[in-house]
């Protein structure tokens, strides 16, 4: 199975362009200005070999070969993430599933977007024989205080990484299709509840109450954000035909 897609920036028209490249695990593609790259890129402002890509199953790397430029490696769907490649760095692990390689020629910014689609998992039975180990995190998705959760994490999933969280009215007007009885009192009890579910404050059978949790929406939202506890998919627990068991919390 191919390991990672590459495509090219446009070609003059006068050119002929190939609207992607497949590459193999082990395979490798060089990319510059001469004709006999893998990848030409005819633009004055390229070096004559420029860099080579290199696929490792399901991630790939890349090498700057030019001894005076910085590439930029954005990663598209991550609201300004990005790493940078310095002049002559070799096997550059690049860990975006979506990457957009950023190439300045001479006053230009010439891209190339490389997609990783392959995503290797252990298959049952791969693991050692012995007790299993217990989940980082348990969520149980049938209960309100994941359709919490879910609202509160709701804007950003949406796709705006930046956006303000929901105060508590507006979780309260979210979840009132799935849970008419929704109040600002059982949705802080929740988000109390959370906070102690994910470890972000110790729990009510311990002497110690631990400090203060300032900002407690945003380090439930960070951290559900940042292990996938909730996904885009997950939102349909805040619609009346998804909505969560009657059961607390």
């Amino acid at each position: 199975m191919y390991s990672i897609i590459v495509v090219p920036p446009p070609a003059p028209e006068d050119r002929p362009h190939r609207s992607q490249i497949r590459l193999a695990p082990g395979e490798r593609l060089t990319f510059g200005r001469a004709s006999d790259n893998d990848l030409t890129i005819p633009h004055d402002g390229v070096s004559r070999r420029a860099g080579e890509l290199s696929a490792q199953g399901a991630f790939w790397i890349l090498s700057n070969l030019s001894t005076h430029q910085t590439y930029v490696v954005e990663n598209p769907e991550g609201a300004g993430e990005h790493i940078k490649v310095g002049p002559g760095r070799l096997e550059a692990p690049i860990p975006f599933e979506f990457s957009r390689i950023v190439l300045p020629a001479a006053g230009d910014l010439l891209t190339i977007e490389v997609w990783a689609p392959r995503h290797d998992y252990l298959r049952d039975g791969d693991g050692p024989d012995g007790d299993p180990t217990a989940p980082a995190f348990s969520v149980d998705r049938t209960k309100r205080y994941f359709a919490v959760l879910a609202a509160l994490c709701e804007p950003r999933l949406r796709g705006d990484p930046h956006a303000p969280l929901p105060t508590v009215d507006q979780v309260v007007d979210r979840l009132r299709p799935a849970w008419p009885a929704a109040s600002r009192t059982s949705v802080q009890w929740n988000i109390d509840y959370l906070a102690v579910k994910l470890r972000l404050k110790p729990g009510p059978d311990t002497a110690d109450t631990g400090p203060r949790l300032n900002g407690k929406k945003e380090s439930l939202v960070s951290l559900a954000l940042r292990f996938d506890l909730v996904r885009e998919d997950d939102l349909v627990v805040l619609s009346e035909s998804g909505s969560p068991s009657r059961t607390a919390p």
